[in-house]
């Protein structure tokens, strides 16, 4: 077996580890983190209704950049203005078998700067 598909099997774990004891409702809903080796992706997320709020990534149209630490910051700073703009101010962090170090670490302190609480 690669050594790339027993990561990801582990992290699919931990994911679903995490996933049985958070939920987002419409009161907090889910802030959820994908990372992968260039980009970053986040989205807030109604599990009860199955439905995206909000959502940032470095891929978008337009701001397409390679997400180091200060991009993903910013994001983070991004995705806090859009839920002002809807008015959800509280979210639950799902890191999704991810580490909380570096690029997730950053995306969710700039989260934090810009007014979300989690």
């Amino acid at each position: 077996m690669a050594k790339t598909s027993e990561r990801l099997n582990l992290r699919t774990r931990r994911k679903m580890r995490i996933r049985k004891k958070i939920s987002g409702t419409t009161a907090r809903p889910r802030l959820s983190v994908f990372r992968s080796d260039t980009h970053i992706y986040a989205q807030v997320i109604d599990d009860s209704v199955g439905a995206t709020l909000a959502s940032v990534s470095s891929f978008e149209k337009g701001a397409h950049k390679r997400a180091n630490v200060g991009v993903c910051s910013d994001l983070g700073k991004a995705l806090a203005e859009r839920c002002k703009a809807k008015n959800i101010t509280t979210v639950v962090f799902d890191k999704n078998g991810f580490t909380y170090h570096g690029r997730v670490k950053a995306l969710a302190d700039g989260a934090r700067e810009g007014g979300l609480q989690f």
